[in-house]
């Protein structure tokens, strides 16, 4: 089985984890695929000697014969890690060496079963939306696919009045900091924080929040996910901020930004207790209250 590993940095006190799930790949003939900023990383800075590895540097790398990506970090490295994957319909599970992790489909200090049934195939894949954001503000060789949201944001300290049509249908002005397009699977990200709803990751929607509207009588709205989004914005600073996921990029007032799904998605590993009811749970601690304590 080829194995392509995508990470960033990752603290010294992982280590041992990490040389622990390596070890268990090796032992199982896994051929390792390197991200090679990432490999660097590993022998220059953690002092790890890994032998026979191939490395890569972008999509065009990954060869086709990849069985799988593992994203080792958090939410933040398996956005990366799937911006490189683009379309090369390979699945990709996330462990966990960050925070959160709500993305990510296993802890490294979690039992080698998952392990196990990785090699032996025991496990489901979700197609997930993938956004794809368009503009002529957009800087060459930007990536515009996102995994979560694309949100237009404030710059200055002056409120956005965001302009927006879905399909061609004229949205009522949003006046906002900003607001945020976000995937279902981005539902539980920065879509959360501004009050948008938590939608199931499987559905076949987008969401559209405002990020603390000055209106009493405005909410976020759920939309078919054919749906085809023309924004502008305008304040007296005269431009705004267009966030794709961790990545972003300036837009004067003139200035249209086209959000849509992608042309491609991309597939998430799923082990058998990887729900998201068992995230929500476990991880934004859905529902804990007392009174359900036994």
């Amino acid at each position: 089985m080829t194995i392509a590993l995508f990470g960033r940095e990752i603290d010294i006190c992982s280590k041992q984890k990490l040389e622990k799930m390596l070890n268990a790949f090796i032992t199982r003939g896994a051929d390792l695929l390197f991200f090679e900023p990432f490999y660097l990383f590993l022998k220059e800075k953690l002092n790890m000697h890994i032998a026979d590895v191939r490395l890569f540097n972008s999509t065009d790398d990954i060869p086709q014969e990849t069985a799988v990506m593992i994203s080792v970090g958090g939410d933040g490295t398996f956005l990366s890690a799937v911006a490189l994957i683009r379309d090369k319909d390979i699945p990709i599970a996330g462990v966990n060496f960050g925070r959160l992790g709500f993305l990510t489909t296993v802890r490294p200090d979690d039992s080698e079963d998952w392990i196990e049934d990785l090699f032996a195939g025991r496990y489901t894949t979700e197609k997930r939306l993938l956004l794809k954001t368009e503009s002529a503000s957009m800087p060459d060789g930007f990536n515009p696919y996102s995994v979560n949201e694309v949100s237009i944001q404030r710059q200055t300290p002056s409120m956005l009045g965001v302009k927006v049509l879905a399909n061609g249908k004229e949205l009522p002005v949003y006046w906002s900091d900003g607001i945020v397009i976000a995937t279902p699977t981005g539902s539980t990200a920065y879509n959360l924080s501004v009050g948008g709803p938590v939608v199931d990751p499987n559905s076949n929607v987008l969401i559209i929040s405002p990020i603390a509207p000055h209106n009493l009588n405005i909410r976020p709205l759920v939309v078919p996910s054919d749906t085809v989004f023309e924004i502008s914005s305008h304040s007296r600073g005269h431009h705004s901020i267009v966030s794709v996921d961790n990545r972003y990029f300036e837009i004067e007032d003139s200035g249209k930004v086209f959000v849509s799904i992608a042309e491609f998605g991309y597939k998430i590993i799923c082990f058998s207790n990887n729900t998201f009811i068992n995230a929500l749970k476990e991880k934004l601690l859905w529902g804990e209250d007392k009174r359900n304590i036994q």
